[in-house]
């Protein structure tokens, strides 16, 4: 994208009907960390890749509890996610004081939404530069859906947004038929093997990505690194032990091989001592 005379300003209208200053916060999300969401009956998966500044600083978090059944995973502008994380909480704190009972998840969806699109309607205000993949279970199910920095929102069965997301999209595109009878277990492998995909190459480590779950009767929780790395180590040595018995069975068959001449001359040679190599 190049600077034009329409864009100086969120609530300028360009001739062909865009509003530049949204279509760059949608950039901005983009150019973000990956973050994925993938939901079943029963329970929701959220993950989101760690990517530090530097070698010498920490990882920003890119998934932040809103109540015990909502959690949220974000893309772009980590500033902007928190604040609206913090938002999401009061909301759903109000809720639960005022009427005793938890927020349901499309209701704060639409109220995230609104206070989206008030940026984009006020020329002193910018766009919020950040996507935001929010996750719950309330009495209808559970549910996942994107908030756009528009002001738009979606409800998905499975959805990645950030930098190299259309890989895992192209690789949740392909699985996702399935993910409604998925259980906890394959709903968590099939985040990180989406992970997988936005890495492009960079070996998979439990220090790279987030994975957090919430569930009937589970609250929002964020998994420790051993448990995550076990799931890794469960797809990851596949190929090897493959590998290994590969090697075996060509072995197994020289020695076949090589022992069937042996046991030919055996037959007539048995008293003639052996030759000293």
């Amino acid at each position: 994208m190049f600077r034009n005379q329409y864009d100086t300003d969120v609530t300028t209208w360009s001739p062909t009907g865009r509003l530049f200053q949204v279509e760059y916060a949608m950039e901005a999300v983009k150019q973000g960390s990956a973050a994925i969401g993938l939901r079943s009956r029963s329970h929701v998966v959220l993950a989101s890749v760690n990517k530090a500044q530097s070698e010498l600083s920490s990882h920003q978090r890119k998934i932040f509890k809103v109540d015990d059944h909502i959690g949220v995973a974000i893309a772009g502008l980590t500033a902007d996610g928190r604040v609206l994380s913090r938002y999401m909480r009061s909301e759903s704190i109000n809720h639960s004081f005022t009427y005793e009972s938890p927020l349901p998840v499309g209701r704060l969806v639409v109220r995230l939404a609104d206070k989206a699109q008030v940026c984009t309607q006020r020329s002193w205000k910018r766009p919020y530069g950040v996507g935001l993949l929010v996750g719950g279970l309330d009495e209808s199910g559970a549910h996942l859906y994107y908030n756009c920095p528009s002001g738009n929102y979606f409800e998905y069965q499975a959805f990645a947004i950030g930098s190299r997301s259309q890989a895992a999209k192209t690789y949740l595109e392909r699985r996702f038929e399935s993910f409604n009878e998925s259980s906890r277990e394959d709903l968590i492998k099939d985040a990180i093997l989406a992970i997988r995909e936005t890495l492009q190459g960079e070996t998979l480590k439990s220090s790279l990505c987030t994975v957090s779950v919430l569930g009937i009767d589970e609250p929002f929780h964020s998994l420790d690194q051993e448990s995550i790395q076990k799931v890794i180590d469960t797809f990851e040595k596949v190929p090897e032990e493959e590998e290994d018995g590969g090697e075996g069975e060509a072995e197994a068959e020289a020695e076949a091989a090589a022992a069937a001449p042996a046991e030919q001359g055996g037959a007539g040679d048995q008293d003639v001592a052996p030759m000293e190599m």
